[in-house]
């Protein structure tokens, strides 16, 4: 069998195909897929979405991408659902359903008790015994959100004063694409908003944002997100977004962060016990942050709970299970 990733290679069934390939293939799309009206506006839309029934079966990160799926067989493909997920345009018949892609919990969480990952808590910890943490972990890309994440902290600032002094914002931008023009925009966007905050807002032993562009070594990620009180991942949009999980996974269960998420990133459909933000809502989004930094401990133990439960029962191995358990099914 084989198994395609990823929108890159959308096409690469189609051409097995004609090249006398028969057996199974299946391809998983990563990023989400657009709603039918912003599909139908790529100009050679219907040779992309004809390409996708050349496969077997289709995956995607969350239902609603199935439901945008639909949307457009059913509409711009004269096509038909035939229940059980599975849909039928251009001759061709392809199962596609939702498997959300998880993390391999049982590593991360070595990763967590690692000595790194032990160091690097305890030095948070220390550093900032008299502050709360919120922290940010993306690539430096317009789809995290990451200024309109720090324009909520500094609305945060604003309206509950409380939080100066007390609260410090770490976001961590790790480099990516350079070399194009919009996210060199974004860069410098971000340290301007991030040094006027400091500028506003900040003492002489206290800063309330720590900004750091480059890249932090994964084995002391895990003891970064265990020592913050609230983890932000608030992206514009995003298939899934794996951060989430880890950030619940890293958790102390006795004494566990807040996840606050956007509502247009895949995991929110599975971690319904997060927060969830729409991160264009600057108020309403440091609202909810508030709403984070005050949480009792009892309902921020629960909330853990069932997010680390669900995150568990789901993870990567479950997800590539059952994937290729619907391939092998595939008539």
């Amino acid at each position: 069998i084989l198994w395609v990733h990823d929108y890159h290679l959308i096409p690469l069934a189609a051409e097995l195909r004609a090249m006398g390939c028969r057996q199974r293939i299946g391809f998983f799309l990563h990023i989400p897929l657009p709603p039918q009206i912003i599909m139908a506006a790529i100009p050679q839309h219907e040779w992309l979405m004809r390409s996708l029934f050349a496969y077997d079966v289709i995956g995607f990160q969350a239902n609603q991408d199935v439901q945008h799926f639909e949307r457009y067989v059913l509409n711009e493909a004269n096509g038909e659902s035939l229940g059980d997920d599975r849909f039928r345009a251009w001759g061709n018949t392809v199962r596609a359903s939702a498997f959300p892609i998880g993390i391999d919990v049982d590593e991360f969480e070595a990763l967590t008790q690692a000595r790194e990952a032990r160091d690097m808590y305890e030095t948070m910890k220390d550093e900032y015994s008299k502050r709360r943490l919120l922290l940010g972990i993306d690539r430096l890309d317009y789809s995290k959100g990451i200024p309109q994440r720090v324009r909520a902290f500094r609305e945060l600032l604003a309206h509950y004063p409380e939080n100066r002094r007390s609260a410090t914002l770490i976001q961590i931008a790790s480099p990516t694409r350079e070399d194009v023009n919009a996210y060199g925009d974004i860069r410098r966007e971000l340290e301007s908003l991030c040094g006027a905050i400091n500028g506003d807002y900040g003492e002489l032993d206290w800063m309330p944002v720590r900004y750091i562009h480059r890249m932090v070594a994964r084995k002391r990620v895990p003891g970064l997100a265990r020592a913050a009180a609230v983890g932000l991942v608030t992206p514009l949009r995003d298939g899934m977004n794996l951060v989430a999980k880890e950030y619940v996974v890293a958790q102390d269960p006795d004494d566990p962060g807040v996840l606050v998420l956007s509502r247009f990133a895949g995991a929110a459909e599975q971690l319904k016990e997060a927060l969830l933000v729409n991160p264009y809502d600057t108020h309403g989004t440091a609202e909810t942050v508030q709403q984070a930094l005050q949480m009792p401990l009892e309902e921020r133990r629960a909330r853990h709970q069932k997010l680390l439960q669900r995150i568990r029962e789901q993870d990567v191995h479950w997800w590539r299970k059952t994937f290729l358990d619907a391939l092998n099914d595939a008539p």
